[in-house]
């Protein structure tokens, strides 16, 4: 099914929300009798990106809701539609 661009939006802005919220609060301690596979798990350079989620653009995620927020935010329709089909319709590769 797919979401409306409000509704896919505001999604991603509450997935940016809990990401802030999580690098501000201080991490929960490990306990020390955890076994060695799982120290080896968190500390594993892997899962310290995955902990740390995906980078933001905090300026650029404002500027794009100023945009939308004022109606400057350029909307290219056919762009989207290409996108969508590509999505759900990968060309294939030679």
């Amino acid at each position: 099914m797919i979401k409306a661009v409000g509704q896919a939006m505001s999604a991603a802005i509450e997935a940016a929300k809990l990401r802030e919220t999580a690098q501000t609060r201080a991490p929960a301690p490990v306990a020390p009798a955890a076994s060695s596979i799982l120290e080896e798990v968190v500390t594993s350079p892997a899962a310290r990106l995955a902990a740390q989620g995906a980078p933001l653009d905090v300026d650029k995620i404002s500027r794009i809701k100023a945009a939308i927020a004022s109606g400057n935010y350029p909307v290219d329709p056919d762009k989207i539609a290409d996108s969508m089909v590509e999505l759900d319709l990968p060309r294939a590769r030679h």
